[in-house]
């Protein structure tokens, strides 16, 4: 489990192609202190099993089904990602549950420009996602741990949208300050938001 703080940002390695899966390596010394062989860290919010390390990064393996729901095979070397080790038991709970299950990907429309704060709007790839989107609600995009500024008034179909508003720290510390329009991000919804449906739909 991760909580959506992010640790570090890592710099992407080597990427070997497979017909079905790909191996990457992340560098990002600040995590490797602790690191062990079959750890998981989350990386752009995928939860990922370490295969071989050193104190400079590590290696994965990411699985078809991974590749088919996420970013991570459109990724390349020399790109910056979000961080972040399994949450440490007895450690302070700073975001919220994430899994490092990705639910889908989003498309970023526009980012607007305050003193200081940037809005962000995403439009949702799979917008059957929309239903989980909820105002002040939380959500992780790329693994980072959002407040939902606002959302659309379509819950599903075509023009489903929302939006996070991100502080200077945020833009700095984690890679979303990297992001231009018309790139794509992870998305986690709330795993509350999930089981409430799946409970109400086995209820009737």
């Amino acid at each position: 489990m991760f909580t959506g703080i992010v640790e570090a940002v890592g710099t992407l390695g080597p990427i070997t192609r497979e017909e079905d899966s790909i191996r990457m390596r992340i560098d990002a010394p600040a995590v490797m202190a602790d690191t062990k062989h079959g750890d998981s860290i989350a990386v752009n919010g995928v939860c990922l099993t370490v295969t071989d390390f050193d104190s400079n990064g590590f290696t994965a393996d990411v699985m078809q089904v991974t590749l088919d729901y996420t970013t991570l095979g459109t990724l390349t070397e020399g790109q910056r990602v979000n961080v972040e080790r399994a949450m440490a038991t007895g450690s302070r709970f700073g975001g919220h549950v994430v899994q490092g299950h990705v639910d889908g990907t989003a498309t970023l429309q526009s980012r607007t420009s305050s003193d200081n704060w940037e809005v962000f709007r995403f439009s949702l790839d799979d917008s059957r996602l929309g239903k989980y989107v909820a105002k002040k609600g939380s959500i992780a995009i790329n693994g980072t741990s959002l407040t939902v500024a606002e959302v659309s008034d379509v819950v599903t179909g075509d023009g489903t949208w929302f939006e996070v508003s991100l502080i200077p720290t945020t833009l700095s510390d984690t890679m979303l300050g990297d992001l231009a329009v018309g790139d794509g991000v992870n998305i986690e919804c709330d795993v509350l938001a999930k089981y409430v449906e799946r409970l109400h739909t086995a209820g009737h």
